[in-house]
Formats: C-alpha cells, sequence, structure tokens
C-alpha cells in the first residue's frame, strides 16, 4: 500500500487521533504463519490495555531519556500497552509484559522491541486516517507492521518480519474493543 504523504504537523495530529481511538481493552486473537517451513500455525490470544499518555507524562519523559533525546518533553503523545498471551495449540507459559510508545515527527520511540528487551524506534506512516503503519529494523530483521481501525470496536494488525531480504513470519491479528 502507498501512504499518503502528509507534512510533520498533520502526520503528529492524525498518530494523537490513532492513539486516542486506540485506548481501551482489547481482546486480540492472532496467528503467526511460519513461511518456508512446513509448520502449523501458531495461535495466540491476549488481552491488551492500551492507555493513552499526554506530552509530558512520566512515561514519555522516561522514555526519551532512554533514547537521550535532548529534551524530555519532546515526545507529542504515546500509549502504554500491556498485555496477557496465551498460545492455544502449545503448551507454553501466559506471556505477561508492557511496552511504552512515544512519538516525535515521523518517529515512534520505543522501550522494547517485538524480538528485544532493548529500546528500539520505527518510521509510521499512514495509508489513511485509520491505517497506521510502521516500520522498525534491528538485529538484521525488518518489522513491517499495519494497524487498522475499523469503526470504534474493531482493529486488525498485519506484521511481516523479514531477514536479508526474506519473508518469514506473517502475523495476523483481530482485536475487539472489550472496554
Amino acid at each position: 500500500m502507498t501512504s499518503v504523504p502528509l507534512d510533520r504537523l498533520s502526520l503528529e495530529l492524525s498518530v494523537v487521533e490513532f492513539f486516542g481511538q486506540s485506548a481501551g481493552r482489547w481482546k486480540s486473537q492472532r496467528r503467526y504463519y511460519t513461511l518456508k517451513q512446513d509448520v502449523e500455525p501458531q495461535e495466540v490470544v491476549s488481552l491488551l490495555t492500551i492507555r493513552f499518555l499526554d506530552r509530558g507524562a512520566p512515561e514519555l519523559i522516561e522514555l526519551a531519556q532512554l533514547h537521550e533525546l535532548e529534551d524530555e518533553t519532546s515526545l507529542i503523545c504515546g500509549t502504554e500497552v500491556t498485555w496477557e498471551s496465551n498460545y492455544t495449540r502449545t503448551v507454553r507459559k501466559p506471556s505477561v509484559g508492557s511496552t511504552i510508545f512515544g512519538v516525535k515527527g515521523n518517529i515512534l520511540y520505543r522501550d522494547r522491541g517485538f524480538a528485544t528487551t532493548e529500546p528500539v524506534i520505527a518510521t509510521y506512516s499512514f495509508v489513511n486516517p485509520k491505517t497506521l503503519c510502521l516500520r522498525t529494523e534491528y538485529g538484521g530483521s525488518v518489522f513491517e507492521e499495519e494497524i487498522k481501525l475499523i469503526g470504534n470496536n474493531y482493529r486488525t494488525r498485519q506484521t511481516i518480519i523479514s531477514r536479508s531480504g526474506q519473508e518469514l513470519t506473517i502475523g495476523q491479528y483481530l482485536e475487539k474493543r472489550i472496554a
């Protein structure tokens, strides 16, 4: 998909709106497909809580410090996401965790990545006002994600994980607002 070019102010206003609309509690059902291997998809059910963070929130100041940003209040907004995940087809311990997102310009700062506990950054853009696209690179891997708001009570997400130009995993998610 092609992203809509937006100036910095429009981009930041769009992400503030998108994060605000995403705040709440969600039930996420997702499936991970491993490409180039003949394995069954992994199925995961998660409960997510997304809390909107305004500029100057203590979590955003801490995130700015973690990323060594000169102005600790430069992150215009963010979210705190907490989760509890259970794999449905395998015997695995539930996964519980949290992450902080903060935004400045077209950069999304995170306190941890999808596959690392180290701080990472992503670039973001919008296909339209309801569809956020992220691109994150670290450790030789590329994570491309699209999050789409559908009405007020649903979101879809798709993540493609690549390494050395080869797509390895596709994650597809359906999320339903529960509060």
